[in-house]
């Protein structure tokens, strides 16, 4: 049986000044300003353009969150800083904490959004600022390498040989794949601008001969075949019901008879309550996208069978589903 929350874990919960404070911090570089050497408040304003004593306000704070130490006058990084908030440093992940800001606002618009129903975003943050979007992707990408072999070794692709990754981004498990199954090529489907990024990855990874670049819009265009399997990992929490629906029955299409669609996404729990953070990721989508819903794993299998598939399969409880399509099909 679940506990009660105390009256200040519901205190901390309503809190948003922690929030606040780090992606504040983040925005103004601060910790990039800070590098290894420490410094004065008067320093770091002047490196950032800020004022000094309002710095230092917000600079006590960040102490106080153990992102900075302090010593005497001197504000130095803690270690975590150093390694994930330094924009120089390989594993920063300031570009996640930079979209959550450029989102700030529609969160603020949650309250109408309930009341009436209606949306208050027309237009993806990716769509308005397509810089943050693809240095958000990188971040992902470098996240992603190492879940990712894992993550195509759990699948069993052994004889298969065509792989459709779509929206697959940055490449980032195309190349996970085609690592782990020397016989696979794979093709990237996903808009032209974000297939710039994925090109630079798929360069980075030496695999240009066995991985190719699909542009285009995928509930419009052909997406070519047939494919032995098709991945669509984290897109479908961007668009509608009938979105999907009719995505799915076209990736039927592309596959050759035997293969296999995997649908990789944040699914709620039946009830609609859980997981938790996939609960929160709900709200996330509902203020900052236009039509987009976390849906549950029964409404992806739904989609498939609907479609044609034969055998349908959650094969990871709230996280991926499967269809295998009949080789008679």
């Amino acid at each position: 049986m679940s506990r009660e929350l105390s009256l200040a874990e519901i205190f901390q919960l309503g809190y948003y000044w922690e929030t606040k404070i780090l992606l504040t911090a983040v925005k103004l570089d601060i910790f990039s300003a800070i590098d290894t050497a420490p410094k004065t408040a008067q320093a770091i304003a002047a490196r950032i353009g800020a004022d000094a004593s309002t710095l230092g306000l917000l600079a006590n704070a960040l102490v106080a969150m153990k992102l900075l130490t302090k010593s005497h006058e001197l504000y130095g990084n803690s270690s975590t800083a150093l390694t994930y908030l330094v924009r120089h440093s390989s594993q920063y992940v300031g570009h996640l904490l930079l979209l959550h800001d450029a989102e700030w606002s529609n969160w603020g618009q949650l309250e109408e959004t309930i009341r009436t129903g209606r949306r208050t975003v027309d237009r993806h943050v990716f769509e308005t600022d397509p810089e943050l979007g693809s240095n958000v992707l990188t971040v992902l990408n470098r996240i992603g390498q190492q879940s990712g072999p894992d993550f195509a070794r759990r699948l069993k692709l052994t004889g298969s040989e065509r792989l459709l990754d779509l929206g697959g981004g940055a490449g980032t498990n195309a190349i996970a794949f085609c690592q782990v199954y020397s016989e696979l090529r794979a093709t990237v489907f996903d808009l032209p601008a974000t297939l710039k990024l994925t090109e630079k990855t798929v360069k980075a990874a030496k695999l240009e001969s066995r991985i190719t670049l699909a542009p285009g819009d995928f509930n419009r265009d052909q997406l070519g075949g047939p494919y032995d399997v098709v991945l669509m990992s984290d897109i479908l929490h961007y668009q509608t019901f009938q979105m999907n629906h009719d995505l799915v029955k076209k990736v039927f299409v592309s596959l050759a008879p035997g293969g296999r669609l995997i649908i990789k996404d944040r699914f709620l729990d039946e009830a609609g309550t859980g997981p938790a953070w996939t609960t929160a990721f709900t709200i996330h989508i509902l203020v900052n996208t236009q039509y987009g819903s976390c849906y549950k794993c029964s409404d992806a299998m739904e989609w498939l069978t609907k479609s044609g598939f034969g055998s349908v399969l959650e094969l990871e409880k709230t996280a991926v589903v499967q269809g295998l399509k009949s080789r008679d099909a």
